[in-house]
């Protein structure tokens, strides 16, 4: 696999280099990528939705309040800002194979150090590093799929969202499980930790190895942004918000709204994540077929009705029914905006993934801490009812892109 050849790809503007054995490759191989990669989302989203099904059980043991649990889940977009500008750089410089290694290892370790836990400050500390492995992770793995998709030559992008998330609903199950064999957070870590190491070692020679053509003009580390770019993040920190109370508040408003019982505390997170993730595998159809606009714009729409079906609606069957309307509007939207940015003209797409997510992750990230301090002051259920708007906002952005009609 010695010397690069450039396949333009005219879709993307602008060219990405290849290993040269990827030219006359057999499907088979080329599925066995696309494999490596989806095992690779599966790994970083059940590494996550691992530590989100644990929130109530940790926040319990440590002896948190709705403020102490926002505080500390500051730490994680602390984590995030940190490695933010350069993660991108580093995927594109180093190769996004390979720091999609390095990042997915430490975040698994980041994850068992959460774990380990004792004090208050120990939990602070675990959670900054994996907000910090979680970025790098994040934009390394999203280029891979970029790359892949190139390969392919056809939208798969919305299918490794899809891995992604039926990770987070298999992480929640295997939280409930846990919960139920009174295994304690520590001991459930290290299982998922070992397992993720094994996918790991099993498909880390298959990822894309690409690079960027070295004729890409060098621009400043903190350079004016592309405009479109910024919109596509706006966008999607709105979508990352929502998507972030869900993650790390629907236990607590399961537990401490709903009042469901103690085995069906994780029913929300799991009925979310289920239908993000069947929304996600069937999201290139509905794209295809309605059009990126108008997919974004209806899926705004479902974000702000389900979450404010949960609020006006705080029961345990209406209340599960509208997180499964959250999850498919939430969905489509950041592998469509993901896709689109990685085609951006002349811009890398680490680099672009970076913008974008440097803006979208805020959401993700500040959104959860906070709710805790704004639930605090009034209750959970004003807090997701103060989401609910940015849901519209999604609808609303989209005329503002015009790149989204072109892509």
């Amino acid at each position: 696999m010695k010397g690069e050849v450039n396949f333009k790809d005219n879709s993307r503007g602008a060219g990405i280099h290849y290993r040269n054995a990827y030219r006359n490759t057999k499907q088979s191989y080329l599925n066995r990528i696309r494999w490596a990669v989806g095992l690779f989302y599966f790994s970083m989203g059940l590494c996550f939705a691992t530590w989100a099904s644990r929130i109530p059980d940790i926040k319990t043991a440590l002896g948190l309040s709705e403020a102490d649990l926002g505080t500390m889940l500051f730490a994680i977009p602390l984590g995030q800002l940190c490695i933010m500008p350069f993660s991108g750089r580093l995927a594109t410089r180093y190769g996004s194979h390979r720091t999609a290694v390095l990042g997915l290892s430490l975040y698994v370790l980041s994850l068992v150090f959460i774990g380990a836990g004792s004090q208050k400050w120990h939990l602070l500390t675990a959670l900054f590093f994996f907000g910090v492995f979680s970025n790098l992770t994040n934009i390394s793995i999203n280029t891979q799929g970029i790359y892949t998709e190139g390969l392919f030559r056809r939208p798969i992008m919305s299918a490794f969202h899809g891995a992604w998330s039926i990770a987070g609903f298999t992480g929640a199950l295997t939280g409930l499980g846990m919960t139920a064999l009174n295994l304690n957070p520590l001991t459930h870590f290290i299982i998922i930790a070992a397992a993720l190491w094994v996918v790991i070692l099993l498909n880390y020679k298959y990822l894309v190895k690409a690079k960027q053509p070295p004729a890409l003009p060098k621009k400043k580390l903190f350079a004016k942004p592309d405009t479109v770019l910024l919109w596509l993040g706006a966008m999607s920190f709105c979508c990352m918000l929502s998507e972030g109370i869900m993650f790390d508040w629907s236990g607590v408003y399961f537990k401490d709204v709903v009042h469901a019982p103690e085995s069906l505390v994780v029913l929300g997170y799991a009925s979310f994540m289920l239908m993000m993730a069947t929304g996600r595998f069937f999201g290139d159809r509905f794209i295809n077929r309605l059009g990126r606009k108008r997919v974004l714009q209806i899926s705004g729409c479902m974000i702000s009705a389900g979450l404010l079906s949960a609020v006006l609606l705080p029961y345990l069957a209406t209340a599960t029914i509208a997180f499964m309307i959250v999850g498919l509007g939430v969905s489509t939207v950041v592998p469509v905006i993901y896709s689109i940015a990685g085609r951006r003209p002349d811009i890398p797409p680490g680099i672009a993934l970076q913008t974008v997510s440097s803006v979208s992750f805020l959401g993700f990230m500040v959104g959860p801490p906070v709710i805790g301090y704004v639930a605090h002051a009034t209750s959970l259920r004003i807090s997701f009812a103060i989401i609910a708007v940015f849901g519209v906002g999604i609808a609303l952005l989209v005329t503002k892109v015009k790149a989204i009609a072109e892509a």
